[in-house]
């Protein structure tokens, strides 16, 4: 890929487009960045572009700034139904994701992961026993940072270990992975893709460009995963329920790799430090998914007992006057909301909340009479919410996430649980995700300034991660 002398449009300024503007410039691209915010609401990257030579288009976008470029690289946060993107592809300009653009200048091997729920504890789980054995690694992609920044850090022998959303599969051309991982599909983002096809398609295309040389992982227990299944790439799958032909599986107390006819026992499913079920999944696919990129058996057992879990999933934060409280702001969707619920025996004060993605509630309505003592509501999605789970728990709701947190700890008494897994996006009133659990930990913190708290990795009773 030629980027000299090319006329780059990269359109929206968070994180993953400023990585890209920042990568294209220096290559020789004539780079203009397009954003609906203003400088003043962009801030500190703004210097930054300008002294990389990017032209900032700020405030508002131009049609025919769009018509006029060779490539457009969208942020994920901009739908490939735009618009001025369709009106661009209209007039034959070259339309990538970020993480095609990364792809065609990548060296080494690439780990793709995607899936509703578990990508971020598979993918951190995947790089870490990877690192543990002793493999030059490279973490990246919807787990923080951008792919086109490890670019050029990547080398020849790097295995690059990537979380893909569906936002940053539905604009790929070439991008393949070496191997490939479809953990699991449930409702989500619906607000953005309109119905569960179109949402599982963009998923899907993980497989596109894979050939009979390289590996496809998918879950065996998962009816709305297994249809998916690719024919090109080599299909291995894993399950906690079910012996299968080629991967990883629970038998009894025992982990199983199985590979051309030939079965290992990993290790024991007590030594895994992540408990509930939804993260044994999690583990099997890592097992599978190391044993393939060429890990021992002794390596992935080591890495798996030695991983401490990853922020803001099921994250212990304190113990407050006897009261525990928990993060678990990765808990996007409803099916996230509801494998929170199960990691606990009852006594939950919860909040649930944010910018709705076009999720159905009513899954929540029985566990939450079950298990919870009170739900506390935030944010726009919070009249919705209110309608699809009222009926035998009480509800309160409050404008923001301070006055929730303050509601809970004057209504929880010793030996309860507050736990934030919001089942909603945060962009109504956060950055991201992890803008919103850092500040809820912060809030949970000034209940009682002296107060110890614990870190996630001794004190979660479980580490799980959807988006």
């Amino acid at each position: 890929m030629e980027l000299k002398n090319k006329r780059v449009l990269v359109v929206g300024l968070a994180r993953t487009g400023v990585a890209t503007a920042l990568f294209c410039a220096p290559h020789g691209a004539i780079v203009t960045a397009t954003e609906s915010r203003t400088e003043a609401e962009i801030g500190e990257s703004i210097p930054r572009l300008r002294n990389a030579g990017v032209t900032l288009e700020l405030g508002g976008h131009h049609e025919e700034t769009f018509l006029r470029q060779d490539l457009i690289v969208p942020s994920p946060g901009v739908p490939a139904d735009f618009p001025l993107l369709l009106a661009a592809k209209a007039n034959r300009v070259v339309i990538w994701g970020e993480i095609e653009l990364a792809y065609r200048f990548l060296h080494g091997t690439l780990v793709g992961i995607t899936g509703s729920n578990g990508k971020t504890t598979t993918t951190a789980l995947v790089e870490h026993i990877l690192r543990t054995a002793a493999f030059p690694t490279i973490l990246a992609g919807n787990i923080g940072t951008p792919l086109i920044s490890c670019v050029e850090s990547a080398k020849r022998n790097s295995i690059t270990v990537v979380e893909l959303s569906s936002f940053q599969l539905e604009l790929i051309e070439t991008f393949r992975p070496k191997i490939s991982l479809f953990l699991n599909l449930t409702p989500d983002h619906l607000d953005r893709h309109r119905s569960m096809k179109i949402y599982a398609a963009a998923k899907a295309r993980i497989f596109e460009n894979q050939t009979e040389e390289d590996a496809a992982i998918l879950n065996a227990d998962d009816p709305a995963t297994t249809p998916y299944a690719p024919s090109r790439p080599r299909v291995y799958w894993f399950s906690r329920k079910q012996r299968v032909a080629e991967g990883a599986y629970l038998h009894g107390d025992d982990v199983i790799f199985r590979h051309d006819g030939t079965e290992e026992t990993i290790l024991k499913r007590g030594e895994i430090p992540l408990v509930g079920a939804h993260n044994l999944e999690n583990v099997l696919a890592a097992v599978a998914a190391t044993r393939l990129a060429g890990a021992t058996p002794q390596a992935v057992a080591q890495g798996i007992r030695s991983f401490a879990g990853v922020e803001h999933r099921l994250e212990f934060v304190a113990e407050v006057n006897g009261v525990r409280y928990y993060n678990d702001s990765k808990a996007t969707n409803v099916d996230a909301t509801l494998k929170a619920l199960e990691a606990f025996p009852g006594h939950i004060v919860i909040i649930l909340g944010g910018k709705d993605k076009g999720s159905d509630y009513t899954a929540l309505q029985k566990p939450l009479r079950e298990k919870a003592i009170l739900v506390l509501l935030i944010g726009s999605a919070a009249e919705k919410i209110e309608k699809q789970i009222a009926g035998g728990v009480a509800i309160a709701r409050y404008e923001t996430l301070d006055r929730a947190v303050e509601s809970a700890s004057r209504t929880a008494h010793p030996g309860d649980v507050v736990l934030l897994a919001p089942a909603c996006a945060s962009f109504d009133q956060f950055e991201n995700y992890e803008h919103r659990g850092r500040v809820f930990k912060d809030l949970v913190r000034q209940l009682q300034p002296h107060s110890a708290g614990v870190t996630a990795a001794k004190s979660s009773p479980t580490s799980s991660s959807r988006t």
